[in-house]
């Protein structure tokens, strides 16, 4: 029997991606959502807020259930250092400098109006906007 010569170092790495904003009841929550809707298994991701929410905000469970994405579930999680250092790219959206910084990680802001409080129409609207920044960055990283 012969060694091909084939490791596990030769798998393709996983990418991680960390959405981070202040409450992670919106924004970082439909982000996170979508990623793994549109990438499955191809990246890690997580979502944290610099000061969570106790809940995902109802207009946000009902605007993603309306594209079959059901947070229902999901909670607000505080952000960690281990999970920013963890993270080969990090979308902040709107947590200001509470994100820690760690050399030879991305970081990148994307600006969204904030949907609390937001009418569902307007949430619509971050919704697919975030839609399209996650395709985007997804074809960037070649896991589209």
């Amino acid at each position: 029997m012969t060694d091909s010569g084939s490791s596990d170092t030769d798998a393709p790495r996983i990418p991680e991606i960390l959405y981070v904003c202040v409450h992670n009841a919106g924004r970082s929550q439909m982000a996170a959502a979508l990623t793994r809707v549109l990438a499955g298994p191809r990246v890690r991701v997580r979502s944290a807020g610099s000061m969570p929410a106790k809940h995902v905000h109802p207009v946000v469970v009902e605007a993603m259930r309306e594209i079959g994405v059901d947070l229902a579930d999901e909670l607000p999680q505080l952000l960690a250092a281990d999970a920013v250092r963890a993270a080969d790219v990090v979308i902040s959206m709107g947590c200001g400098d509470a994100c820690p910084v760690f050399p030879g990680t991305s970081y990148r802001d994307w600006k969204l109006p904030d949907p609390k409080g937001g009418a569902l129409a307007h949430v619509r609207i971050t919704r697919d906007g975030i839609r399209r920044r996650v395709e985007e960055l997804l074809c960037e990283l070649g896991v589209a």
